[in-house]
């Protein structure tokens, strides 16, 4: 009978081998060539599974950014590898302030669990690489502009034009942002 955590089969303790612990690939550059110049190549490793830990490789283009989003199961922790790195988080209370930071090769920077945060390559002239560690096997990513703008059914137009302090025909034209 298989034993199932986090939606995984647990593997038997005795065919557990050193594989089920490696990820080897995240020295690779990620393709960039995306609209927003942002890639995360994430470490998949099924040793990992109820450790409540992941990790992941952050590639920017110049100019290249990650869009506001949340990681609703997960803290991030990120570390600058190469370039530099503009990150910023949203308090969630009242005040919704805004903390950010540019960092610099070995600075690191927390994002803490369910606020809306982002980064962005700081200067248009080099490429970005970082390494964000997860407080979470499955930190989950939910892009704010997707889940506004291209819900399944759709958020009524008129209730994101009130939302966003915009024209109906404006909310209307923002999916697939």
């Amino acid at each position: 009978m298989a034993v199932y955590v986090n939606g995984k089969v647990c593997k038997d303790p005795n065919l557990v081998e050193a594989e089920d612990f490696l990820f080897s690939g995240l020295h690779i550059a990620g393709n960039t060539s995306t609209p927003s110049g942002n890639i995360g190549t994430k470490a998949i490793i099924p040793g990992l599974n109820t450790f409540g830990l992941s990790m992941a490789r952050g590639d920017f283009a110049p100019s290249g950014f990650s869009s506001p989003h949340v990681h609703p199961r997960a803290s991030e922790m990120v570390l600058v590898l190469e370039g530099h790195l503009e990150v910023g988080f949203v308090t969630s209370n009242l005040e919704n302030r805004l903390i950010t930071k540019f960092l610099q090769v070995g600075d690191v920077f927390v994002f803490p669990q369910g606020l809306v945060h982002f980064q962005r390559n700081a200067r248009g002239d080099t490429h970005v690489v970082s390494l964000s560690a997860f407080s979470s096997q499955n930190s989950e990513l939910s892009r704010v502009s997707v889940a506004c703008f291209e819900s399944n059914p759709a958020i009524p137009v008129d209730l994101l034009a009130k939302a966003f302090q915009v024209d109906e025909k404006t909310a209307s034209q923002m999916g697939g942002i």
